[in-house]
């Protein structure tokens, strides 16, 4: 029987938050741009030829995030949020990685969403009602 001495084994549980930062740390940068850009759950993203805009939320506000699919030279983009009822808030110019983020209090309406990367555009109907 042991004196009671506690046995302790650190290796798997080192071994496994080395895992978990490594993969945060190689997750895609539109993925990392988006969540570190928008608070709350991303719950939709809308993908088009050049980009993709995220859509976040949380307490009744909803953000948005236009990133373009590969990041290089400053071009046009842009990022459109509008709840019903209400004016819609847009962040456009010539950006390198991402227009936005915008956010609008929506509570529980619905909201328009537009985005655009170039040449190349996404834009919905009223979503998340």
């Amino acid at each position: 029987m042991d004196s009671g001495a506690i046995r302790r084994r650190p290796l798997p549980f080192v071994a496994v938050l080395t895992g978990a930062v490594l993969l945060a740390f190689a997750a895609p940068g539109t993925a990392r741009a988006a969540a570190a850009a928008c608070a709350g759950r991303e719950v939709r993203t809308l993908p088009f030829a050049t980009g993709a805009v995220h859509l976040h939320k949380r307490d009744g506000y909803v953000c948005a995030l236009t990133v373009a699919a590969k990041p290089g030279p400053k071009r046009p983009m842009s990022v459109t949020v509008q709840a019903r009822g209400s004016r819609p808030v847009t962040d456009k110019g010539r950006y390198s990685r991402h227009a936005g983020p915008v956010t609008v209090y929506a509570g529980h309406r619905c909201v328009r969403v537009a985005g655009s990367v170039g040449s190349k555009s996404v834009h919905t109907d009223w979503i998340l009602c």
